[in-house]
């Protein structure tokens, strides 16, 4: 598994930081494809690490969408599962709420006495996220996940097809 969950916790409290509105599971995977997808189109890398899936509702990160349905559904995992190292290390970052809705489960993050650090990531990869995070962050998922198909490189591509 190639995210780096460490950054990934790390933009989430620099989300919560600046009052990105209605973050949840959702939105948070959204706003992860659009930033690790402007910058592997500009710097040919991504920023987290995940590889990214075309499905009906919006592009989903194969692990960590992974990972937060473990969370919802409350499974057990094997002490060797890397999945659970991946759990553990971002919950030395932030809490997670679980919300249970009446046809899904959400999940919310809340910050915990941990500041974002800023040396997790280079110059350009902030700024990436900078802009990013600014567009959309009083955007509801639903709307986040609509810009995502206008974008070529998306709609273009199968179900389950990987994007980045």
């Amino acid at each position: 598994m190639n995210i780096d969950i460490t950054k990934v916790a790390n933009v989430i409290i620099y989300m919560l930081d600046e009052d990105v509105k209605h973050l949840n599971d959702r939105k948070l995977i959204i706003l992860l494809f659009l930033i690790d997808y402007n910058f592997y189109k500009t710097k040919g890398r991504k920023i987290f690490g995940d590889e990214y899936i075309k499905q009906k509702r919006n592009p989903e990160a194969v692990v960590l969408a992974d990972i937060f349905d473990i969370i919802a559904n409350g499974e057990d995992l094997e002490e060797d599962d890397e999945r659970l190292y991946l759990i553990t290390d971002m919950l030395d970052f932030i809490d997670i709420e679980i919300l249970t809705k009446e046809k899904f489960i959400e999940l919310n993050f809340l910050k915990m006495e941990e500041d974002f650090d800023s040396s997790m990531f280079d110059k350009e990869e902030m700024k990436c996220i900078k802009e990013i995070v600014e567009k959309y962050k009083d955007d509801t998922a639903r709307k986040i996940a609509n810009a995502c198909f206008q974008i070529d490189d998306v709609r273009n591509k199968s179900l389950d097809e990987v994007i980045i």
